[in-house]
């Protein structure tokens, strides 16, 4: 009969003091891993998304949580609106911006955090953090407020608008700002342990360094710098050709980024960090396409490349929803040392 992930004889450390051992530079009793996924359509009910989240953890044992509500849930009280249409990785597409002249930057209004799509995420919060902590950490997503803005505004907008009205955007930064601190107090109350913090403009195909240094470094500083008492905060730099030296001095203890896909590699990104980097598996190729042999290979390459040491086996962004169940748990059992 097969063992249940429960049983295996490594489980000795909960995953929280696991993961405190790798933050502090030692080898583990194994190598910590962690895939998250959206779940489309539960995501818009804060029960139904802690039931979601809840039921993949408990089949499949990460050593994290990173809680995936719909991105909208930041920005949908500011007048956004999207809909679930179907892609595969279990993201919504934005249908509608609120933000169409540039003055309305400057009349964005800070939101209640305990009210509206804010107020059911710190719902959805509470339920998983009744569950799982302390055992396992539990971190909530939050984009940074450069990604917010271009919810608000649409991609191509946003860059017209940072190019011909850059005070307003500004302002407009400064407003979701405060908004995402007040957030982060909120959740930090119910005890989560940290923050997913994703960075999706520090592409050289979308910005200059010179623009990334104006418009998000400044305001992705203030929110981590007051993210401080968390222990678990992960960076997630989207995309490809990415401006890893740009963020590699944020203050945070893990960051995640397309390894495989954009340089550096993990050897790489561990020369350049201090901190703990999460990767190594391709979550197309692989975690969709592949078979439980190859992401073997790969997860014991990432070993390889880092020596077990500062490192967290996982995707460079979410495991698409079409993951096969057997390559999930590929995964999760290879740093158990067991052969697929």
């Amino acid at each position: 009969m097969m063992k249940t992930l429960h049983s295996l004889k490594s489980d000795r450390l909960t995953h929280r003091e696991r993961l405190e051992s790798v933050l502090s530079n030692q080898l583990p009793d194994r190598i910590p891993v962690a895939l998250w996924r959206h779940f489309p359509v539960d995501d818009q009910d804060p029960g139904r998304l802690a039931a979601a989240t809840a039921a993949y953890q408990q089949q499949f044992d990460f050593d994290l949580i990173k809680v995936t509500p719909g991105s909208s849930f930041s920005v949908r009280d500011w007048g956004v609106t999207d809909e679930w249409r179907g892609d595969p990785e279990g993201t919504r597409d934005y249908v509608g911006h609120p933000i169409q002249h540039p003055e309305e930057w400057t009349q964005l209004q800070v939101l209640d955090p305990h009210r509206g799509t804010l107020g059911d995420q710190l719902e959805c919060l509470k339920l998983l953090v009744s569950e799982f902590s302390p055992r396992t950490p539990i971190l909530q997503t939050i984009f940074n407020p450069l990604s917010h803005a271009k919810h608000l505004v649409g991609r191509d907008m946003l860059l017209v608008h940072m190019r011909r009205y850059p005070d307003a955007v500004k302002k407009g930064l400064e407003t979701i700002t405060q908004t995402t601190l007040d957030f982060i107090q909120a959740a930090r109350e119910l005890g989560i342990d940290g923050l997913f913090y994703a960075v999706q403009h520090a592409q050289y195909d979308l910005l200059s360094e010179q623009e990334f240094q104006e418009f998000s470094r400044p305001f992705d500083l203030e929110i981590l710098r007051n993210a401080g008492p968390f222990w678990l905060n992960m960076l997630h730099l989207h995309g490809e050709d990415v401006m890893f030296d740009q963020v590699a001095d944020y203050p945070v203890q893990v960051i995640n980024w397309h390894d495989r896909s954009t340089p550096p590699d993990l050897a790489g990104g561990l020369k350049r960090f201090p901190g703990v980097v999460c990767g190594g598996l391709r979550r197309i190729e692989s975690m969709v396409l592949g078979t439980p042999a190859e992401i073997q290979a790969e997860a014991l390459d990432a070993i390889r490349q880092t020596g077990g040491k500062r490192f967290i086996l996982g995707t460079g962004c979410v495991v698409p929803t079409t993951a096969p169940f057997g390559n999930l748990m590929a995964a999760r059992r290879i740093v158990e040392g067991e052969n697929q």
